[in-house]
């Protein structure tokens, strides 16, 4: 009887076994062979095409700060990474190469009929001072700034981590602090010369004839001429849209939303590149690239035949103004140039 009793154990044991491998079997075949522990979480891509920023819960009194991540905040990304190296890079390296090739091809325009010994006065020393502090501010500016883009790819390889840290922290102080005396220089340019700078059919002339720089063409100009007046409204709009900007990005969203934080910033990076570009060509003309012009700025007066050549219709002014103040009787060791 007990063994009767152990067979009917073994045979229901034998069965349960039976029956659970029967329905465990489909079941198992239904179950992937690998967890894929990302299977159920939801991707960032899902995100976006459901919701157009990606938002969390902050404690602090700034929900703006809230913002995870936004679809814009990728384009930005890749602007400042990659596009706006690419613009900067083939603006101010091509103005550079342009520059290059044109004085080994052109030279320096030199004062053809050779220096008068006699100088008339160009700038005020009012003038000279705003010229040179913005000038000097613009520099380091546009050092300081050129290195928040261009730094960590060119300079860190070279001076390490440390020297790389320091230097940046110092470059942006600059940055910040001496856009206030750029800024009033801007606006002080501005006011100073509007007067001479208003374009008129002079202007139109003076571009057809490539103002004097190619060949040996002498173009009439008042005291400023179509290529100077460039360079003034570039420097009224193009400083005003880089300080614009840049106010709005050291005081971060008093006035915008993330979106327009972004957008200030695009519009920074790309007039200051430009304008760094446009001003290489500017210093070039101003020292170089013109005999004569650096002293219209570092002294204050320039050669009457100077003056005659490149600004006759304002030397004519000039001189029916008042001509026995404007001019004075240069040192008798001056030279003509060669």
């Amino acid at each position: 009887m007990a063994s009767f009793a152990r067979y009917v154990r073994f045979v229901a044991c034998a069965w349960t076994l039976f029956v659970v491998m029967v329905f465990a079997v489909p079941a198992s075949a239904q179950q992937p062979s690998r967890v894929d522990p990302n299977a159920s979480a939801v991707t960032e891509q899902k995100l976006f095409q459901e919701h157009s920023r990606i938002q969390g819960r902050v404690s602090i009194p700034d929900q703006r700060s809230s913002m995870l991540e936004q679809p814009a905040g990728r384009d930005w990304r890749h602007f400042r990474n990659v596009t706006l190296r690419w613009i900067g890079g083939i603006a101010i390296l091509g103005m550079l190469a342009l520059l290059s090739v044109f004085y080994l091809a052109r030279g320096m325009v030199r004062i053809e009929s050779g220096r008068s010994g006699r100088t008339i006065v160009r700038f005020s020393a009012f003038e000279r001072f705003v010229h040179w502090m913005t000038a000097t501010c613009f520099i380091i500016l546009a050092i300081s700034g050129l290195n928040i883009t261009f730094g960590r790819p060119l300079l860190l390889p070279l001076i390490g981590f440390d020297v790389f840290s320091e230097w940046s922290q110092w470059a942006k102080y600059a940055h910040n602090y001496l856009s206030f005396p750029f800024t009033i220089g801007v606006v002080l340019i501005f006011l100073m010369w509007i007067a001479g700078n208003i374009p008129n059919k002079v202007d139109v002339e003076w571009l057809k004839r490539g103002g004097g720089m190619v060949g040996h063409d002498h173009p009439p100009a008042y005291r400023f001429n179509a290529g100077q007046k460039g360079v003034y409204w570039i420097v009224v709009i193009g400083g005003g849209l880089v300080a614009a900007t840049g106010y709005q990005l050291m005081f971060p969203f008093y006035l915008t939303g993330i979106e327009g934080m972004q957008l200030a910033h695009v519009v920074h990076a790309v007039v200051a590149v430009l304008f760094v570009a446009v001003m290489l060509a500017h210093i070039y003309i101003g020292t170089i690239g013109m005999e004569g012009a650096f002293e219209a700025m570092g002294e204050g007066t320039v050669d009457v035949n100077w003056a005659r050549e490149h600004h006759s219709l304002w030397l004519d002014e000039q001189n029916a103004r008042t001509p026995s103040t404007n001019e004075t009787r240069r040192k008798p060791s001056a030279t003509p140039a060669e």
